[in-house]
């Protein structure tokens, strides 16, 4: 017979070996839940940071209680805390189960709901389940229930406690130490505003204006000496300016001269 159990209500828990699913309804918005567990010794508080079974320290160095991890089945999501409860030191006298959010509001999950079962049997019915309602909406850690002794015996107790300050403020109310650099490289990082590129102006056309040849000559570069009393560089290709002479060649064989016949010399009047 399965035990479906309000708030503060406990039931006593014959099993010897306990496996608590956290299961949620996954969808658009709906932020990824995990399940984790505190050891808690007499005084209400873990006796060193080896207490708290979570994503980073599956397993507890006494082998009695261990994080199964995440599935997906028909019904949603789903996160499994195991405990050996015969196997349990005798100075834990309370087992937290705990589900958080990642520091999403607990508002946006739907279907929450923690399931006991006897681990022994593999196909067994199970013992009992919890449909964890926030108070506030809230908070994004919870603990959904408790493992505690009494006696000589186990019994579970459904409580839905929230803390708003998530799994860090939880952790940290029963006694674990939390390095806060750790903490902050674990924060998902904050999202930046995207860089909006200014467009560029439109490129202007730009207008040549074709330089009209001189009249009667042909279109030179200009010079690299001023024109003034100074010859044209050689080998430049370009005509002579008016006035001055050509441009000097390599000297070729004499040319040869003849003066013209003598005739009379004729004197003006």
């Amino acid at each position: 017979m399965t035990h479906a159990m309000l708030k503060g209500s406990n039931i006593p828990l014959e099993a010897t070996t306990v496996r608590a699913v956290l299961r949620w309804t996954p969808g658009q918005g709906v932020p990824d839940v995990d399940a984790s567990a505190l050891l808690l010794g007499p005084d209400g508080r873990v006796r060193s940071d080896e207490d708290f079974v979570f994503y980073n320290q599956p397993r507890h160095p006494s082998g009695t209680v261990w994080r199964l991890g995440k599935k997906q089945g028909a019904e949603g999501l789903t996160d499994t805390i195991q405990t050996e409860l015969t196997g349990v030191e005798a100075a834990v006298g309370q087992i937290l189960l705990v589900a958080s959010a990642d520091g999403v509001p607990f508002d946006r999950v739907r279907d929450l709901r923690i399931t006991l079962y006897d681990a022994s049997a593999a196909e067994g019915e199970p013992l009992a389940h919890f449909d964890i309602k926030p108070e506030t909406g809230a908070e994004t850690a919870l603990i959904c229930g408790e493992l505690y002794r009494r006696g000589d015996g186990w019994k579970f107790r459904a409580l839905g406690e929230g803390y708003s300050d998530g799994l860090k403020g939880l952790a940290t109310d029963f006694g674990i130490s939390v390095d806060e650099s750790e903490a902050a490289a674990q924060e998902p990082p904050a999202a930046q505003a995207p860089e909006v590129s200014q467009p560029l102006p439109p490129e202007q056309p730009t207008t040549v204006v074709p330089q009209q040849p001189s009249y009667g000559y042909p279109q030179q570069p200009p010079p690299t000496q001023p024109a003034y009393g100074y010859p044209q560089p050689a080998g430049t290709g370009a005509a002579a300016g008016y006035g001055y002479p050509p441009p000097a060649t390599a000297p070729g064989p004499a040319p040869e001269v003849r003066l013209p016949p003598q005739g009379p010399q004729f004197i003006g009047r």
